[in-house]
């Protein structure tokens, strides 16, 4: 399968999507809709991304595609982290590319001298170790002083996710539940 960047240097170049029921990758309308929402909020032009969960890396490259100075990627399956390796390679954006083989809890469990602009978090739906990401990266100040964070879980989980992130979600597309934490 594979999927398209939507806008900026990349719009329309194809990355791989790996056939695999590990990942469950963001629908074009999700993303169009949610870089739509991110473009009235922040400028890409040379943001830290942290991308967590990251699959195919569809959310990260298409950050790079838009400006985004670096971002780096969050993934543990071994042939999901070499596909997304692929599709950084295929777009020549190395150098604006960090990955880190390893799970989503056991990375924001760790201080980082890093303070991201934008954080992305797209776990499988029923994945319920999102709510001690959320903690950690409150916790270790993941967040640059503006910055902010977006998760998309689904419908099917909205009640246990408002109760664990203190929130509503900002916007509902589909079966898919947009969620924004701020820095505070």
């Amino acid at each position: 399968m594979r999927m398209r960047i939507i806008s900026g240097q990349f719009k329309g170049r194809f990355i791989k999507v790996p056939q695999s029921d590990k990942i469950r990758p963001t629908t074009d309308r999700v993303r169009e809709t949610l870089f739509n929402l991110l473009n009235n909020r922040i400028s890409f032009e040379d943001i830290l991304v942290l991308d967590i969960y990251s699959g195919s890396g569809s959310l990260g490259l298409e950050c790079i595609s838009r400006g985004a100075a670096e971002v780096h990627f969050i993934e543990k399956d071994f042939f999901i982290y070499n596909n997304l390796l692929d599709n950084i390679k295929l777009l020549g954006v190395e150098n604006n590319c960090k990955v880190f083989k390893t799970d989503a809890s056991g990375f924001t469990r760790q201080k980082t001298p890093n303070r991201y602009d934008l954080i992305l978090a797209d776990p499988p739906f029923f994945k319920e170790d999102i709510y001690k990401v959320v903690e950690s990266i409150r916790i270790n100040s993941y967040l640059a002083e503006e910055g902010i964070m977006i998760i998309e879980r689904s419908i099917q989980t909205k009640e246990k996710d408002i109760l664990n992130f203190n929130i509503e979600p900002f916007k509902i597309i589909g079966d898919a539940c947009l969620y924004l934490i701020e820095s505070k």
